[in-house]
């Protein structure tokens, strides 16, 4: 896997330069056409395409983030609002009760994903599905998504990025065999969406419904170090 984001002079998300291009190069046409024919007609156009340009690179923005270099510490993997905390089975990582910790991204939050815990890619999976509103407990499993599963030196975490109502694609540009550290840049999801993160039981969760989480920063859950395999 290429060292995607790091020391990247390039502010925006990797996966959003031809929308950015596209959107950039729709605005100068705006800007020709206004300056040929001024009026209220062209000027309004171009004040709409200045803000869609705007936006889109608002919503592809990727700053630059330091994550805790704390052992065990488990960090969110995007950024948005934790929107459910529960205990159910996890078929991928064969865990009977995996704590899964869902957060609904907004349009507004930064889409870029990243690694909550170091390690290295076991398994990665595309599953085709719906695009139900990504708040949706059914979501999680109906929904069009990407299940990635890291094997940690406290067991395997798996983070899932979840396709919503607006939200059509999700990237990953890890591959099985990769050595993620914690906080790296790993994929993105286009507009509104969910994470959803699996973790062993032994995790001793720190955040709770409600909260607003950053993707690499904000610390979600703490491994005792005796949980910490030989």
């Amino acid at each position: 896997m290429k060292q995607y984001g790091r020391d990247r002079r390039w502010p925006f998300a990797e996966g959003g330069g031809a929308t950015i291009g596209i959107v950039s190069v729709f605005w100068a046409l705006l800007i020709g056409v206004w300056r040929r024919w001024p009026g209220w007609f062209s000027g309004s156009l171009l004040l709409l395409g200045g803000a869609v340009w705007g936006l889109v690179l608002w919503f592809f923005r990727d700053p630059q983030r330091e994550s805790p270099a704390q052992p065990g510490l488990v960090v969110s993997p995007g950024d948005g609002e934790v929107v459910a905390i529960v205990t159910e089975a996890e078929p991928h990582t064969g865990q009977p009760d995996a704590t899964r910790i869902s957060i609904f991204l907004s349009v507004l939050d930064v889409h870029v994903q990243r690694a909550p815990i170091a390690g290295r890619v076991v398994a990665w999976a595309h599953h085709p599905g719906q695009f139900l509103q990504a708040f949706r407990p059914e979501a999680s499993e109906v929904n069009e998504h990407i299940a990635m599963v890291i094997e940690s030196p406290y067991g395997l975490v798996l983070v899932k990025q979840i396709a919503g109502i607006m939200a059509r694609r999700c990237v990953n540009y890890a591959q099985v065999g990769d050595e993620l550290r914690t906080g790296q840049r790993f994929g993105l999801i286009r507009f509104g969406s969910r994470v959803d993160l699996y973790l062993p039981p032994t995790a001793q969760v720190l955040a709770a419904t409600g909260d607003k989480v950053y993707g690499g920063v904000t610390p979600l859950a703490q491994f005792p170090a005796e949980a910490r395999h030989a």
